[in-house]
């Protein structure tokens, strides 16, 4: 797929809930390079530092503090703003927090989704949304097969649990009220697992960790070296929500399904390898293991198969695992060295990725 199909997007109506957020940020700046008219919705900045903020996007878009669990007030917004694309992103997205802060996980998780799954029930034009939910909610029995779109959805923990039932909830809703012949709202649900790349702050994600310890001038805790995740970049992730809107958009029969975004299976990650490339780089960083004495579990592996998306949509990683960690290693060096803007960097890196289109 050639990047031509990103002028699909030139001053058509987005609206992206969470786009304060790691992914968000990065796709509201994508849009806005490719000359979308965007209205973001958040709760809050969600980190400190902010990419979100460094990019100074709210000068560059409509941006509104919402919580998508207020249905009254997302609702009007929706009404006024009228939306050719809807990405729903917004979520409480770490598993930890999941469980110390239950009860918001799943009310943004899961009430927060059909909030937005009532507001397109109310739109009277054509209205494209991808849904993102998570690998995690997909029931983990730690097997190297890839999980497919059409597996299991019982997540365990609270975060993958919500994600699961979000999942249900938007399944639930495209063939109870999105299935008529008069219908003018077409959905696609996405699933990535483990994003990386410049300008993630959050909590518990490694990367960030390591960047944060490397700054601290102390050495990041690693929980478990052998924990095995689906490491992305964030381009390669975004670019896979930006063609499933374009395909839908063109091929309305794609209603209602659900596609894997995610790298190669053909060989597991885990934490040590990202680690000691993460070193090659930037020698000065330092770790040391310290299991955690949590009340919490985690998945030691986790993969998926994106047999469905390469063939139906046409998509596929374009950054190598190694290149992915050089990339999100090099936006950090040169935010701490203070070498570009932040929204020059990121527009780098953005005009860099859709060159390999």
């Amino acid at each position: 797929m050639q990047k031509s199909f990103l002028k699909i997007f030139k001053n058509k109506r987005v609206l992206i809930t969470g786009h304060t957020g790691f992914k968000g940020s990065w796709l509201t700046l994508w849009l806005h390079l490719n000359g979308a008219k965007i209205l973001g919705l958040s709760d809050k900045i969600p980190t400190t530092p902010s990419h979100f903020k460094l990019l100074r996007l709210n000068k560059k878009i409509i941006s509104k503090i919402i919580d998508i669990r207020n249905l009254n007030k997302l609702r009007s917004t929706f009404k006024k703003f009228k939306p050719d694309y809807v990405f729903h992103l917004a979520a409480q997205s770490i598993v930890k927090r999941s469980y110390f802060d239950t009860s918001k996980t799943w009310q943004t998780n899961v009430i927060g989704t059909l909030n937005v799954l009532e507001c397109l029930k109310l739109q009277k034009k054509e209205t494209i949304a991808v849904m993102i939910t998570s690998d995690k909610a997909y029931k983990n029995i730690e097997t190297k097969k890839g999980y497919i779109e059409n597996d299991i959805l019982s997540g365990t923990d609270p975060y993958g649990a919500s994600k699961s039932s979000a999942d249900i909830c938007i399944s639930s809703y495209v063939k109870s009220f999105f299935s008529t012949k008069k219908n003018k709202v077409f959905i696609i649900t996405a699933r990535a697992g483990n994003v990386i790349g410049g300008g993630d702050w959050m909590e518990d994600r490694l990367l960030p960790d390591i960047v944060r310890s490397n700054n601290q001038k102390k050495p990041v805790i690693i929980r478990n070296l052998k924990a095995t995740r689906p490491w992305q970049h964030v381009l390669d992730v975004l670019n896979g929500y930006l063609l499933a809107a374009y395909k839908l958009k063109k091929n309305k029969k794609l209603h209602g399904q659900a596609f894997n975004f995610g790298p190669s299976i053909k060989k597991n990650i885990n934490v040590n390898e990202v680690l000691n490339i993460s070193k090659e780089l930037w020698p000065k960083i330092k770790w040391k293991v310290k299991k955690d004495k949590k009340s919490y579990s985690e998945n030691t592996l986790l993969q998926l198969n994106c047999t469905k998306s390469k063939s139906i949509l046409g998509w596929k990683s374009i950054l190598s695992f190694k290149n992915t960690i050089k990339l999100t290693i090099d936006w950090y060096k040169k935010y701490y060295s203070k070498e570009s803007t932040v929204f020059n960097l990121s527009s780098k890196h953005i005009k860099n990725f859709e060159r390999k289109l």
